[in-house]
């Protein structure tokens, strides 16, 4: 950790009331798939079953990385992120603008659909202005640091298809909704998501995982492929009108950043069996087989329910389950880097581990690979299983936001129990 920056560390409410959002989010995606049941699990052009994708995708992964860059960039990238209060109404817009959608989606309301791009764009054009120009400068760690611009890029891209998409729905642009949903999505998955991940796993696998260090040349590697799929599928979409060309250009750098994040923890003597990377491996898993699954739904060889179970392996299951388990681990940081800038120096303060310990983790790890058996099981027999996965999602994401408080409680504790001579001083906010 000496290469962290933690004087540049935002206050903790910043980033935490985008995290404390995720596992809300997700008991709201639980909670709605109980109560449709097997009607938001009919087909991806569904209404209920676009706005249950949607919930996981911004609800669910868009807080828990938007909160993450905001601690990340400035502390472990050496980026400033010059957003200050401004973030904070970001984060009020960008949560207004999910729900837009889902009621522009299920309403239906053309209003909303209107009104939701418009909300959901502030916080990437925000982020993008804020940090773009200090990622993409000369400096140390290039790989890293080009990377997570990669992941913004492609999420300014995400967003413009997104809205172009919502149009379309709503007949104000004569536009080919299916391929532009199609590369919508991949752009946001791979670009988005999955960039993100490899860039900023690339520092914290080693950190928190004991994993092997990635070579800068083949971080820089993958994401040249990454770009390079991206650009080959969304043209092979639309001009030849192949969903199986796409979903192949998606699916080879996607198998190999599961590869490569299924091998690195095993590659070290310092190898961990602790929680975080049991999430990682399961997450991986999942995405892996959604990798092997997208494409033969897209070539036809599998039915619908085929494609839905590759969306949900995905959206549902794998990148939740990763996106959770770091969310215990910063979080813990987060609480951990307050104390350490707020108490005086020499004093002995409650470790990472102490305040997310291994028990609160590995209990959540349980409810989640639960409701990941039980959700990939409802897709496949919706009319019987679809109450119950939903039932089993809004339990899981409740034990990670209850995990996530007891964390800051036991902070507040040991603030509370410091005589009055050590109790945490004011300091001033960074920017």
């Amino acid at each position: 950790m000496s290469a962290l920056d933690f004087a540049q560390a935002p206050p903790l409410a910043r980033p935490l009331r985008w995290l404390l959002l995720s596992p809300l989010w997700g008991i709201a995606a639980g909670a709605w798939l109980a109560w449709r049941g097997e009607a938001a699990l009919m087909g991806r052009w569904v209404p209920e079953t676009a706005a249950l994708a949607h919930v996981f995708a911004l609800g669910v992964l868009g807080n828990a990385m938007f909160g993450a860059l905001l601690q990340f960039l400035p502390v472990a990238a050496g980026c400033p992120l010059r957003l200050g209060r401004a973030a904070d109404a970001l984060h009020v817009a960008f949560n207004l603008g999910i729900l837009a959608l889902a009621v522009g989606l299920c309403a239906p309301s053309a209003g909303a659909l209107a009104l939701a791009p418009l909300l959901l764009a502030l916080t990437p054009l925000g982020f993008a202005w804020a940090a773009l120009p200090s990622l993409l400068a000369r400096g140390a760690r290039r790989a890293l640091r080009g990377g997570i611009g990669f992941a913004l890029i492609a999420l300014l891209l995400t967003v413009a298809a997104g809205a172009l998409a919502a149009f379309a729905l709503r007949g104000d642009a004569a536009l080919a909704l299916e391929p532009l949903v199609d590369v919508h999505a991949g752009l946001g998955l791979l670009g988005w998501v999955l960039g993100l991940m490899a860039a900023v796993g690339s520092l914290t696998q080693p950190m928190f995982q004991g994993a092997r260090r990635v070579p800068e040349r083949a971080l820089a590697g993958w994401f040249m492929l990454a770009g390079a799929a991206l650009v080959t599928g969304a043209a092979l979409r639309f001009l030849v009108d192949s969903q199986t060309g796409l979903a192949l250009a998606l699916a080879l750098p996607g198998a190999l950043w599961v590869l490569a994040s299924l091998l690195l923890p095993m590659a070290t003597a310092r190898r961990r069996d602790a929680a975080l990377v049991q999430f990682w491996r399961a997450g991986s898993i999942a995405l892996g087989a959604a990798c092997a699954l997208a494409p033969l739904a897209a070539a036809g060889w599998l039915s619908e329910r085929g494609g839905l179970a590759a969306g949900a392996l995905a959206l549902g299951v794998g990148l939740p389950l990763i996106v959770t388990g770091m969310l215990l681990e910063i979080s813990a940081f987060l609480a951990w880097i307050a104390l350490r800038r707020d108490c005086p120096r020499g004093l002995r303060i409650p470790g990472v581990g102490l305040l997310v310990p291994e028990p609160d983790k590995r209990a959540v790890l349980a409810l989640h690979l639960v409701a990941a058996v039980a959700l990939a099981a409802a897709v496949l027999w919706p009319a019987a299983l679809a109450r119950i996965g939903g039932g089993a999602l809004a339990l899981a994401h409740a034990a990670t936001l209850a995990a996530l408080a007891r964390a800051l409680r036991r902070a507040r504790s040991f603030r509370d129990t410091l005589p009055p001579a050590n109790r945490p001083h004011t300091h001033e906010e960074p920017q």
